[in-house]
């Protein structure tokens, strides 16, 4: 019995080392977002959290997929989908490692962190299901989690903190060729930017897709 509160433990230890932990996206190399304080890995996981509450509790569910959701099995999911990141870092797609690569590594690191819990079958069994994308929780997991970056992203714009895009020399993202097409297509903001990139991401929900579109619309200071 003693193994398994050590194992509790062991596990609480590295997973709340996220709060010390900063998403990849807003630092020197990225972003390069102009504040002294930057959001950690456990902020955004909080942050999914919130959303999934709010678009359960807020909205009226639009479509089969929502009303198939499990939410207590959503929220187990958001709670420990980036918590490999504790051995791996936050890994974007322009830190040249290809997504399966990303893919192993992340895996690999969830089963270490995870250790001796009496229940981690399960968790690992969620995080490889919130991995592939198929069931309605994992494809509503997966959506809160990249409409929370579009939503920091757009409160970092409309703060101030984003740096224009005359300002972007060293952000690897920035350079990459299919974002310059953006900006050769009108994109002025960092901001434009992270919408266009993820935007196709909703297509198939018309309550993330409405999301996502009304976050462009208003200024997050207002709502």
């Amino acid at each position: 019995m003693n193994d398994r509160y050590d194992s509790a433990i062991k596990f609480y230890l590295l997973a709340t080392k996220l709060k010390y932990k900063l998403r990849s996206g807003w630092d020197s190399s990225h972003w390069n977002i102009n504040s002294d304080r930057l959001e950690s890995i456990a902020e955004h996981v909080y942050g999914t959290l919130i959303l999934a509450i709010s678009l359960d509790s807020a909205l009226v569910l639009e479509n089969e997929l929502e009303s198939q959701i499990n939410f207590d099995k959503v929220l187990k999911m958001l709670v420990i989908h980036e918590i490999g990141e504790v051995l791996i870092g936050d890994i974007t797609p322009f830190d040249n490692i290809t997504p399966l690569e990303k893919k192993e590594m992340e895996h690999k690191a969830v089963i270490e962190v995870v250790g001796d819990l009496f229940k981690k079958e399960e968790l690992i069994s969620i995080m490889f299901e919130f991995d592939e994308r198929k069931t309605p929780e994992a494809k509503f997991a997966y959506y809160c989690d990249k409409m929370e970056a579009d939503i920091q992203a757009k409160v970092y714009q409309d703060n101030g903190l984003q740096r224009p895009l005359s300002d972007q020399e060293n952000n690897v993202v920035f350079n990459n060729s299919k974002v310059q097409k953006m900006v050769e297509s009108g994109a002025s903001t960092a901001f434009d930017i992270w919408y266009e990139w993820d935007k196709h991401i909703f297509e198939e929900n018309n309550m993330f897709k409405t999301l996502h579109k009304r976050i462009k619309e208003k200024d997050t200071n207002m709502i």
